[in-house]
């Protein structure tokens, strides 16, 4: 049997999750709501994240950026590494796609602020 231990982050309660697998069926523990059982099974078979990280501007500064959706936690590393090589032009603006569908996912990499030197 697996079992995975966890704090759920889907409100302020902050439940500690007991995640089991015997294989076929999984069993969370621990969850006070249904976001807590789905955050539970979701994070036992395939932890997904929003990736935030920055952008340079060509002539100078930074825009920070994330993702408009979640990333399988095993691409993270695949997206930032994409995400460093890209330099942007202004104007940039909030909600900007940056990067349309990275990797392949689906999701978009979007401007959530811009900071001009």
């Amino acid at each position: 049997m697996d079992r995975m231990e966890t704090i759920c982050i889907m409100c302020p309660m902050g439940c500690s999750l007991t995640v089991e697998s015997d294989g076929g069926n999984i069993s969370v523990k621990g969850n006070t709501c249904l976001r807590g059982k789905v955050y539970g099974e979701n994070e036992f078979t395939s932890p997904k994240r929003v990736v935030t990280s920055l952008v340079r501007l060509e002539d100078g500064g930074v825009v920070s950026v994330k993702t408009n959706g979640l990333i399988p936690k095993s691409m993270i590393g695949d997206i930032l590494r994409t995400i460093k090589d890209v330099r942007v032009k202004k104007p940039v603006h909030i909600g900007d796609i940056i990067i349309k569908d990275v990797l392949n996912t689906g999701v978009d990499v979007v401007a959530t602020s811009v900071r001009e030197q």
